[in-house]
């Protein structure tokens, strides 16, 4: 078995971390045999690495190698380029075409992100890896190849099968050897020797001198989660060699060359099982919002009904035989959120009876005497915006001061009223 710090230097893998001795060790383990193996973990770890390691150590070292992106290959040619096609089997199939799988035959194909791979195509790929057997598409005649299959994915494919999206049978017989790459975040240790071999890589190429980092600064560069992996890494390398004016950098002036990393890996919360998406969450925002909006305007319009009381002027005489009742139903509406909408002595809808009718403000209340002054609130309430802005001018700010509204409530009810500025 080969050494594995050789293999690193053979390969150009940089750290130390027991997740990545781990995987490098399978992957020398299996390359001997023909099984087939799935590599998996996040984009940018290194997984085609993986895949050229298992190719260079095992007996087909001297033939083919060839890397496949199935997700970069369109649903409707990806056959053809696996299985070749006979000429005339569709629209611009001007002659017969061999695929991967007959050109590679004796060596090793590299499936990489084969959660991609179109149903259809998982099919003709599960026959291969049964019984080696394919066929052209367009074509009846079943031809024979000895093909290695190394797959990756970044992709949970065992939660791909179970929505259908990926057959599970395949998934088994690709998983046959599973080697997991760690992400670059939970080989913090690794991070800095990768930029130093990095910088210095970029030093080389573009004749400069290779950037250093102050203490505060590698702490920084550390923790942060590099959702990009070692591609990321390796791309800032390179950016901060190029466009840094120093050539040590501390914290502040690395985080500049950082992005902004939004991603919450917090868990959600959730009360009583029923806030199970984000729709619902601000559905119940708004609700709260609209709640303690109505609770400001009707703490706005009792303030509105005590200025009245205190100006026996504004609301005539039914003032003196109304301002206990009213102070009676208003000071039932406190801070309590619950009760905001609730008063202990309901006021009845109607104030003023048609026919000067007595005004019953409260069942507690017996009937007065006759008056003819219209006590309807809206009156009094249009009346009392009049004022107070001949008062202060139009100045409507100083207005809804006085009259103890917010500048929001007073142009709503200028509109409502139809009250041009005086």
């Amino acid at each position: 078995m080969a050494d594995l710090q050789s293999i690193k230097n053979r390969f150009g893998i940089i750290g130390n971390s027991p997740e990545l001795n781990h995987a490098l060790d399978t992957a020398v383990q299996v390359a001997a045999t023909d099984l087939t193996v799935l590599i998996a973990g996040e984009s940018g770890v290194g997984k085609e690495v993986f895949s050229q390691i298992i190719h260079a150590l095992s007996s087909r070292k001297h033939n083919h190698f060839i890397a496949v992106n199935c997700g970069a290959i369109p649903e409707g040619t990806i056959d053809s380029e696996l299985f070749g096609h006979e000429k005339g089997s569709f629209t611009g199939a001007v002659d017969s075409r061999k695929g991967y799988f007959e050109t590679v035959n004796g060596g090793t194909i590299f499936l990489d992100e084969i959660g991609e791979m179109p149903l259809g195509t998982q099919a003709r790929l599960l026959r291969v890896l049964e019984t080696g057997e394919f066929i052209r598409v367009g074509s009846s005649k079943v031809q024979k190849t000895d093909v290695r299959v190394v797959a990756a994915t970044n992709k949970e494919l065992i939660e791909h099968t179970g929505k259908g999206k990926f057959r599970e049978d395949l998934y088994y017989r690709l998983s046959t050897v599973p080697i997991r790459v760690p992400a670059l975040r939970d080989r913090k240790d690794d991070i800095l020797l990768l930029f130093r071999k990095f910088v210095v890589d970029f030093a080389e190429r573009y004749k400069t001198t290779p950037i250093q980092l102050e203490d505060d600064a590698k702490n920084v560069l550390t923790h942060y989660p590099f959702p990009g992996n070692v591609r990321e890494l390796k791309n800032l390398a390179e950016q901060i060699s190029v466009l840094s004016k120093t050539k040590t950098l501390n914290a502040v002036q690395l985080q500049s060359f950082l992005p902004e990393h939004t991603n919450n890996r917090m868990p959600v919360l959730a009360s009583s099982g029923f806030v199970s998406s984000g729709e619902f969450a601000n559905e119940r925002e708004i609700l709260y919002k609209l709640f303690f909006d109505m609770k400001k305007d009707v703490t706005e319009l009792k303030k509105m009904f005590l200025e009245i009381l205190k100006n026996p002027s504004l609301a005539g005489n039914a003032a003196n035989y109304t301002k206990e009742s009213l102070m009676n139903d208003f000071n039932v509406i406190n801070n309590d959120e619950q009760q905001v909408l609730q008063t202990h002595h309901a006021v009845q809808p109607t104030l003023v009876q048609p026919n000067n009718q007595p005004v019953i403000l409260n069942d507690d209340i017996q009937q007065h005497e006759e008056v003819e002054e219209s006590l309807n609130i809206m009156d009094k309430e249009k009346e009392l915006i009049i004022k107070a802005l001949k008062k202060h001018k139009s100045r409507r700010k100083d207005a809804s001061a006085d009259l103890g509204i917010s500048e929001r409530t007073l142009y709503r009810k200028l509109k409502e009223y139809s009250i041009e500025d005086l």
